[in-house]
């Protein structure tokens, strides 16, 4: 199918900019929208070729706008909603801003799409909303749970999108990611945290190991944003994107350490510890509806994928200062 004009909200973030690079590659025209910053800061977007760099047109704004996102999407055929507030331990610290950029910013890019006659929009959801299920794997169907403020703002972002498609025939689709690693990921995560810590401190400082999540490689999640996007029979569907197989963070832990291949202390660190009832235990994809409906299927394995985020890190210079600091 294929788009010419492809505007992208949250573009320069981590899987965003793997998102904009894949529609470059296809031949995309792609518009990004950037926070605002003095500095003209590309985030992410800075390690893309140069070739791709002066292929994209940058647009410095903020989805709080809707008078602007409409001026900015206009010409565009496809829309990909990635912007967000995202990092959940600040979520207990400022809930309102959640709210307000994750449900009310989505509601105005969903406007300005719709009053800009886009062809087609692809909103951004988060396996958090589904808390810690009761069974797994998770399908679509199974029930939300806002078990921390940032999961909360999202189920209410998805609800949103739900609601153009009903009311407005809006076509729109919800692609839900679980866990996504890979190049680029900021070392608040997870994985990169400890991949930075296992290089450069000799010490891991982790939280709780019994957690299990769904990882995916972001090109592989990227190929689901381009095939998604391009597939005609998904309007108002929900769309669980994930590896479709269960990883505890200790064999996450286990794992950055044999592919490291250097001797690291291990830590637990309370101050990387969720509250209790916030925590979500187990994440777990059911990929059945994407593979039926689109054809997507995951390619990377778990320790392949480690391998490549370990070297991009050695090869790429990242302020690893204060290491110990970041949190899961």
């Amino acid at each position: 199918m294929g788009y010419g004009r492809v505007f992208i909200t949250g573009g320069a973030g981590f899987i965003g900019s793997h998102v904009v690079e894949k529609f470059l590659k296809e031949g995309s025209e792609v518009s990004v929208l950037v926070e605002y910053n003095s500095n003209h800061n590309m985030d992410c977007l800075k390690y893309l070729s140069e070739e791709h760099k002066k292929r994209i047109k940058l647009v410095f704004g903020d989805v709080n706008s809707y008078s602007f996102l409409k001026n900015k999407m206009k010409d565009h055929d496809l829309v990909l909603h990635l912007a967000s507030l995202i990092s959940i331990p600040y979520s207990y610290e400022n809930p309102a801003a959640y709210f307000r950029t994750n449900v009310q910013g989505t509601c105005n890019v969903l406007q300005a799409a719709m009053d800009s006659n886009v062809k087609r929009v692809l909103h951004t959801s988060t396996s958090e909303v589904y808390g810690t299920p009761i069974t797994v794997p998770i399908n679509e169907k199974f029930p939300l749970q806002g078990q921390s403020p940032y999961s909360a703002s999202k189920i209410g972002a998805d609800k949103v999108a739900e609601s153009f498609f009903c009311s407005f025939g809006l076509p729109v689709t919800t692609i839900r990611p679980f866990n996504t690693y890979g190049p680029r990921q900021s070392m608040r995560a997870v994985i990169p945290s400890m991949i930075m810590q296992a290089l450069y401190t000799g010490k891991i400082n982790h939280g709780y190991l019994e957690p299990t999540r769904d990882f995916s490689y972001v090109e592989d999640m990227a190929e689901a944003f381009y095939q998604i996007a391009n597939s005609t029979n998904t309007y108002g569907e929900v769309l669980n994107v994930g590896n479709g197989s269960e990883v505890s963070m200790r064999e996450v832990l286990q794992t950055v350490l044999q592919e490291a291949g250097k001797p690291v202390e291990v830590v637990q660190d309370p101050e990387r510890m969720r509250p209790s009832k916030s925590e979500v235990m187990r994440l777990l994809a059911d990929t059945r509806k994407v593979k039926e409906l689109v054809g997507w299927e995951p390619k990377v394995s778990f320790n392949e994928g480690i391998r490549k985020t370990i070297e991009w890190f050695k090869n790429n210079k990242i302020n690893n200062h204060n290491l110990n600091m970041y949190h899961r």
